[in-house]
């Protein structure tokens, strides 16, 4: 019998989440918990981390589960690694399920950098106004830069910026262009700094700082070992063997939902 934990964080997940639920999959979404009001889901959901790659092998088998499907942040490195080195120790199958990364477009100005100390390091001599969008866990070695004014863009309240480094903004994607524009504008942005996610609901920063002429910083996805990976949730559908929620996914997509 099949019994599938999924492992989100990303809009990808939601939507496989939704069709696991339609067509009647046994499965179980889990949140990380970074979040403090993640998106409620069809499927019973766990909230937490595992306790490692020991205390995740301890859940996968008390639970019974059969099939892990990561589609975690493509930042999220650790849960991935303990996804892979839990699933070979029991022999489970893991399927990856992965957003293609950005690619620069005619009139894009990116510096692509390794790592968040590169993205720092790559921050202009002269003070800047710089939309940091990624996210508040690792936002003090920017602000030891000393120089720059910072945009953050965050989904939960509760963290400041001091006033002479910052301000706060506080949304839920998916953005459009037109949003970011007007709130690039508002804030006088110069540059961008942004993690290459991937994926539509966050691209519109990338689309605007291409239309007013800023530079944006994208940092690279870090590496992972590798693990069958696919970039839609019908392939994820298929490799699970679930074909009728493939052909309601197909549908969805060619009505544009």
């Amino acid at each position: 019998m099949r019994r599938v934990l999924l492992l989100g964080g990303t809009t990808e997940a939601s939507q496989l989440a939704q069709a696991l639920a339609a067509a009647h999959v046994d499965a179980v979404f889990s949140y990380a918990g970074r979040t403090d009001t993640p998106v409620a889901q069809p499927l019973p959901t766990r909230i937490g981390g595992f306790g490692g790659v020991k205390g995740l092998s301890h859940y996968l088998r008390a639970e019974r589960i059969t099939h892990v499907i990561d589609a975690t942040h493509p930042f999220a490195t650790q849960m991935s690694l303990h996804a892979i080195q839990a699933c070979a120790q029991l022999d489970l199958p893991l399927l990856a399920l992965e957003r293609p990364a950005w690619q620069a477009q005619p009139g894009d100005r990116w510096q692509h950098v390794p790592d968040l100390a590169a993205a720092v390091a790559a921050l202009p001599a002269e003070p800047a106004r710089v939309f940091l969008a990624i996210g508040r866990q690792n936002v003090q070695p920017f602000l030891d830069a000393g120089r720059h004014w910072f945009l953050l863009r965050l989904v939960d309240p509760g963290f400041e910026l001091p006033t002479t480094q910052g301000t706060v903004v506080l949304d839920r994607g998916p953005f459009t262009l037109a949003n970011d524009l007007a709130l690039m504008r508002e804030h006088r942005i110069t540059h961008v700094v942004a993690k290459n996610a991937g994926g539509v609901g966050a691209r519109a920063k990338l689309d605007a700082a291409r239309a007013l002429g800023c530079p944006v910083i994208l940092i690279d996805r870090p590496a992972i070992p590798h693990r069958p990976t696919v970039a839609t949730v019908a392939q994820a559908l298929q490799w699970l063997g679930v074909t009728q929620a493939v052909r309601g996914v197909h549908a969805a997509t060619e009505r544009g939902v």
